[in-house]
């Protein structure tokens, strides 16, 4: 039996798709971790990584905000969602319109929205926020010199016998292998297919940024669940106890790079647990056995997904 059955859990979900809001949410608390070099900005747009401004910590501060590298919202889900569709488009279950866009009756445009000017409309129910990273951009940000060569491999033109040299360098910022960023996906009104879907795409999902062909891996792991009848704590909010919590009573202290995983993860699951007492409403964490077994029917599911996506697809028939 799926662990989702579990009466505690199930009324977080909902048992068909309904057009209007129900209220009731899935948090995925995720951590994500580069393994590579990763520039996460638009691919050949020469824009500098997103960064801003804000707190290190909430209750031990520094003078002056740190700051921090941000991965902005459509550069997560954006990804995601081309995983999922990579999934659907398998099992022939993703259908285009004439124009070639997303047809709105696909499992995608459920989901992760769509709009078609005069034709309709459908919000996303995949919320997320930006994703902060825990270091500050000092320690995780560094910059990489390259030079523009010919098709030879060589800074000159040797077709061209009195061609000069090329004096083409250029800079590229990226993000520091072993850099850990927090962020918060919400879902809102889901069943327990649609929930297992999304959950497949971020698993599955692994390269994000710039230049993904070559750099760009990301790891991406459920560090907590949390259901609820609204939406909890930000993801900045958590990202700020989160480094007070690594900090403790050393606050005079900078942290090292990189954090351990284990660290890490202790304090994401403590400052949530601390955090989310302050939700007024409904709400129910995942216990670790349930998210291990959680996690192991996913990848159930995905080595197998024919039947699971089929019956996804045939969900939203009459609705």
């Amino acid at each position: 039996m799926s662990i989702l059955k579990n009466e505690k859990y199930s009324k977080f979900l909902l048992d068909r798709y309904h057009e209007y809001p129900q209220g009731k949410y899935v948090n995925l608390i995720l951590i994500r971790k580069t393994e590579s070099e990763t520039i996460f900005r638009t691919e050949g747009s020469g824009e500098p990584l997103c960064r801003e401004f804000v707190n290190a910590g909430v209750h031990k501060r520094k003078i002056d905000p740190i700051q921090r590298v941000v991965i902005t919202k459509r550069k997560q889900t954006a990804v995601e969602r081309r995983t999922g569709r990579e999934d659907l488009r398998k099992q022939n279950l993703l259908s285009l319109t004439d124009d070639g866009s997303i047809h709105p009756d696909s499992v995608d445009a459920y989901l992760y929205g769509y709009a078609v000017g005069q034709g309709g409309a459908q919000k996303s129910r995949v919320i997320t926020e930006d994703a902060f990273s825990v270091l500050p951009t000092s320690q995780v940000v560094d910059v990489r010199t390259s030079n523009a060569l010919f098709e030879t491999g060589t800074m000159r033109d040797t077709r061209d016998e009195n061609a000069e040299a090329s004096t083409s360098l250029f800079e590229s910022e990226y993000v520091r292998p072993e850099t850990h960023f927090l962020d918060i996906e919400t879902l809102k009104d889901v069943t327990p297919d649609e929930f297992f879907y999304i959950l497949g795409n971020i698993l599955r999902s692994s390269r994000y940024g710039a230049v993904s062909s070559r750099i760009g891996k990301v790891k991406n792991t459920i560090a907590q669940v949390i259901f609820s009848d609204t939406e909890i704590f930000s993801t900045l909010e958590l990202t700020q106890h989160v480094y007070d919590a690594l900090l403790g009573e050393n606050q005079d202290i900078e942290l090292d790079f990189p954090l351990t995983d284990d660290a890490l993860l202790d304090a994401v699951n403590q400052s949530s647990n601390e955090l989310v007492k302050e939700v007024i409403g409904q709400y129910e964490i995942l216990t670790k056995p349930d998210q291990d077994s959680l996690i192991e029917e996913a990848r159930s599911i995905y080595r197998s997904p024919a039947e699971f996506l089929q019956r996804l697809a045939n969900s939203y028939k009459g609705s």
